[in-house]
């Protein structure tokens, strides 16, 4: 399992997870759905309780990763495929343009 704290205008909001089966699960942290319920990341994503689950990287998520010439730079720097798009998520997005950013997780197993 891989995960990633996510960060909304540098206020922890929830995680982000890749499981062992492949799916990805964005959950908000209870502190922030009592302390910011209108502080949504994405129209996507209202502030709630329960995960949002997928069998793909949400689609949120996947617009933060760099894309062209600056992901074969990423790739070749960090060592990481292409298509390891959780990896990438959690190597390039700890300071991306705009309010969301990825901060990693240790591994979880």
């Amino acid at each position: 399992m891989r995960s990633g704290s996510v960060y909304y205008s540098d206020i922890p909001a929830g995680t982000i997870t890749e499981t062992d089966d492949g799916e990805y699960i964005f959950q908000y942290y209870d502190d922030y759905v009592n302390n910011h319920p209108a502080k949504f990341i994405s129209f996507n994503f209202p502030v709630r309780k329960e995960p949002y689950v997928e069998k793909r990287l949400f689609p949120l998520f996947e617009g933060l990763i760099p894309e062209g010439w600056l992901l074969d730079i990423a790739s070749k720097s960090w060592k990481i495929n292409k298509n390891d798009r959780m990896g990438l998520l959690l190597a390039c997005c700890n300071d991306c343009i705009g309010a969301l950013s990825i901060k990693p997780l240790h591994d979880e197993k």
